[in-house]
């Protein structure tokens, strides 16, 4: 089987806020910015990662679910329960810096984790965890 990655979709609240933070804090590109009903969906990825994408979604968009599950999916979001990412970088101490100089919100400072690996957490505008992994 020959199976890739091709997008996660994480939920988002603030188109602008969103495109703030992906685009401009974390240099992710804009593949797509679509519209509709008053919401919108945006997909974005790193630049030299063209078939790895983030979908951005409004969670109000969601089939199926009902509104008691959109309130406690926001109620969630807003305490960054809900969903999350991991990335990663070649450089976690550059990246942790440019991010907390964005005035993006800190879970965790880069740490040494017992399992091996170095990261550190963020939250973005949504509530979403981001976490980064340093590459060796």
């Amino acid at each position: 089987m020959d199976i890739t990655i091709h997008a996660s979709f994480l939920p988002h609240i603030d188109h602008n806020a969103s495109l703030a933070f992906y685009r401009d804090v974390l240099g992710f590109e804009v593949r797509n910015d679509v519209g509709y009903n008053g919401m919108h969906w945006i997909t974005l990825g790193p630049v030299d990662q063209p078939d790895t994408s983030i979908v951005l979604y409004p969670p109000a968009a969601s089939p199926g679910v009902t509104e008691d599950e959109r309130r406690t999916v926001t109620e969630m979001m807003a305490k960054g329960t809900y969903s999350g990412i991991n990335l990663a970088t070649k450089d976690l101490d550059d990246t942790f810096a440019r991010l907390q100089a964005a005035d993006a919100e800190v879970v965790q400072e880069p740490t040494d984790q017992p399992y091996g690996i170095r990261d550190c957490a963020f939250r973005d505008p949504a509530g979403n965890l981001i976490r980064i992994q340093e590459l060796s």
